[in-house]
């Protein structure tokens, strides 16, 4: 039987992070009926985004000109960088709405499994900001897996000596969060990020 082309919008929709083969099927199904509503413009705005989007060549975003809105925005202070693994990461940080400065995104963590060394991510062009440009904090947003503490770890030895201060995401109890709910090693960054009230 010869593959349409609703078999390979299938087909790629099942690639996306997230959807399966039957969830692509239902995916694909909601768009040819709602053709009009949903496919056309979905697939206009697909076009404009493989014609326009490109990474930013400052801060590694998504955006659609050599530097991103993020970049280009005068109010963001320029003297605090948060470095953060991937654009998804970005953008969640973006969402909370709290933080007014800079980013930088790497792009993945230091993974020996892997093969994932420092010349395999945007390090050298980070630690270049934080030399030429006029920054007095680097706030790391990485998580707390081990590649991203090794990667944190990676970078504050990389920064020492250079009059930058270094800071992380506090970790541990999540908003909302039951002790009961919680892995050991969540209590444990809790305990030992534990403050004064």
């Amino acid at each position: 039987m010869a593959q349409t082309p609703l078999d390979d919008l299938i087909a790629l929709l099942a690639r996306l992070p997230g959807l399966g083969p039957r969830s692509a099927r239902r995916a694909a199904l909601a768009l040819v009926q709602k053709r009009q509503v949903l496919l056309e413009p979905l697939a206009e705005a697909m076009a404009d985004v493989a014609r326009n989007a490109r990474e930013c060549l400052v801060c590694g975003n998504i955006g659609t000109g050599e530097r991103c809105e993020i970049c280009l925005d005068p109010k963001r202070d320029a003297t605090i960088i948060c470095v953060v693994e991937d654009v998804a990461d970005l953008w969640a940080m973006e969402r909370a709405e709290v933080f007014r400065g800079r980013y930088h995104v790497l792009g993945g963590t230091l993974s020996a499994l892997d093969g994932i060394g420092p010349d395999d991510l945007n390090l050298p062009h980070l630690f270049a900001r934080i030399d030429g440009d006029a920054v007095s904090e680097v706030i790391l947003a990485l998580g707390a897996t081990v590649d991203g503490q090794t990667t944190a770890h990676y970078i504050a030895d990389a920064l020492e000596g250079r009059g930058v201060t270094l800071t992380s995401l506090a970790q541990g109890v999540p908003v909302g969060g039951e002790l009961d709910y919680l892995d050991d090693g969540t209590i444990t960054a809790a305990l030992r990020a534990r403050r004064a009230l």
